[in-house]
């Protein structure tokens, strides 16, 4: 219980400071190996690896999230558990997260998604630098976490190219739909419309679920048009770029 209590304290103080990361220009010292996780059903587990490249130890909590980032691992329910969900990573070091499902039941036609969190705090200063008043950033990463039934129809690098798109709006700016008809989430890093010569794009990316739809706003000047089309670069299970390009129809 005492542990516990540990790691719920130090959580709590990382999750204070996380707010001030971007503004103050700091950068993390443990690295994640990976952009995305894939969890195949017929694994007993799937790993992660994150190193210590800063010049002092770190500690570090990992948990799984269903997609709120504001929920603290006391209230998440997930059929995940991680070993170790808080280690110490000395500078230079590497530690190997595990995976592992618990068995609860999840959709077995189509991928569930979920979040891995890791958060960086680093260590109280000892010596003569206790006294020093100094502001300690904590820093999370987010990564997505899928869980992949085994069986399902088609391959996930094949899902980008099956999708339809068409013409749309988005609090009544420009905006392009995407319906996803696999069983596989398609990510994308960014997607570009060209219209009358003139181009327009969305830089923030975004996920289509599968058997479902997703409206992505486009920014620029113009009007697509049935019969343009439109180029995207999707991301693949190791976190590569998959680019291609797809017809628009007019909106209904």
């Amino acid at each position: 219980m005492k542990a516990k209590g540990t790691i719920q304290s130090v959580l709590a103080a990382g999750m204070l400071a996380l707010g001030l990361i971007g503004s103050l220009g700091a950068h993390a010292s443990v690295v994640v190996g990976a952009t995305r996780v894939i969890f195949n059903s017929q694994d007993s587990e799937a790993t992660v690896k994150m190193s210590n490249e800063g010049k002092l130890p770190a500690l570090v909590q990992s948990w799984v999230d269903t997609g709120n980032a504001k929920e603290t691992p006391s209230s998440i329910e997930v059929p995940f558990t991680i070993m170790p969900p808080a280690a110490r990573i000395d500078p230079a070091k590497a530690q190997t997260l595990r995976i592992l499902y618990t068995g609860e039941p999840l959709p077995q036609d189509k991928e569930s998604v979920f979040w891995l969190n890791v958060l960086e705090v680093p260590p109280k200063p000892t010596g003569e630098l206790a006294d020093v008043n100094k502001l300690q950033l904590a820093f999370r990463t987010r990564i997505k976490l899928f869980y992949r039934p085994a069986g399902l129809k088609g391959a996930a690098a094949d899902a980008p190219a099956q999708l339809s798109w068409r013409i749309t709006q988005s609090a009544k700016t420009p905006a392009i739909e995407a319906r996803n008809p696999t069983p596989y989430y398609v990510s994308f890093a960014s997607l570009e419309v060209s219209a009358g010569g003139k181009t327009l794009k969305n830089d923030d990316g975004g996920m289509v679920p599968p058997g479902a739809s997703a409206v992505f706003p486009l920014v620029g000047e113009g009007i697509p048009a049935g019969g343009a089309k439109v180029h995207y670069r999707a991301i693949s299970d190791w976190g590569g770029p998959i680019d291609g390009e797809a017809p628009l129809s007019a909106a209904n």
